[in-house]
């Protein structure tokens, strides 16, 4: 905390932007690490729950009453009202066959839903691939800056050399304190949405298989 303190009092205006800069980063990698781990956990549950629990419902309308119950995240209730609503007459979309009409749909609702599931991945990613290169300038800047300032004194020891070098170092290490947690969320939650996604991918083409069998059963 001593030199912390030390290198903020002796920083000057593009050394405490970049300080603030790398915390700000680091705050917002923060809150979307917890939110989405939140948000992934009880998506994946609902994932997994609702599916069982729809294809054991008797008929389309407990499935999606049941899913209602179920579904907290909206992940699979969205496929299946994209595909309970008649398709308007008089449209392109009509004039399509039914295979053609139930694959836009579907594809169309579940590329809304992963969108969802994917917000804030840009910013870990971002967060993750930028602050390093954030602390490394704040070091550099740093060390000019204390260079500066020894040129300036007249005294070039190691004494006089080491102390604002080294607080200036701690800049590099607030760049990667920033990036590692940031770059981990990104990989272990892109792992899970893509779990999620094959899941997806297959209740909706089951879906589609049971509609294209039993057309009424959409209604």
């Amino acid at each position: 905390m001593g030199g912390l303190s030390q290198f903020w009092e002796q920083g000057d205006a593009i050394g405490h932007a970049v300080a603030i800069m790398l915390l700000l980063m680091s705050i917002g990698a923060w809150v979307v690490i917890i939110w989405k781990s939140w948000l992934l956990h009880r998506a994946r549950r609902d994932l997994t729950q609702g599916a069982q629990a729809f294809w054991a419902s008797a008929d389309m309308s407990a499935a999606r009453q049941t899913l209602q119950a179920l579904d907290r995240e909206g992940v699979l209730l969205p496929l299946v009202e994209a595909v309970s609503h008649p398709v308007a007459g008089g449209t392109l979309e009509a004039q399509a066959l039914p295979e053609a009409q139930l694959t836009r749909r579907l594809r169309d609702s579940l590329h809304a839903v992963l969108a969802r599931l994917q917000r804030g991945q840009v910013l870990l990613a971002s967060v993750g691939a930028v602050s390093p290169f954030v602390g490394l300038f704040g070091t550099v800047w740093g060390i000019y800056h204390a260079m500066m300032g020894i040129a300036a004194e007249g005294s070039a020891s190691l004494d006089k050399v080491a102390g604002p070098v080294g607080e200036a170092l701690i800049m590099t290490a607030a760049g990667l304190a920033v990036a590692i947690p940031a770059v981990l969320a990104y990989n272990i939650f892109g792992k899970i949405v893509s779990a999620c996604e094959a899941d997806l991918e297959g209740f909706a083409h089951d879906l589609r298989e049971t509609l294209l069998a039993h057309p009424g059963r959409g209604d």
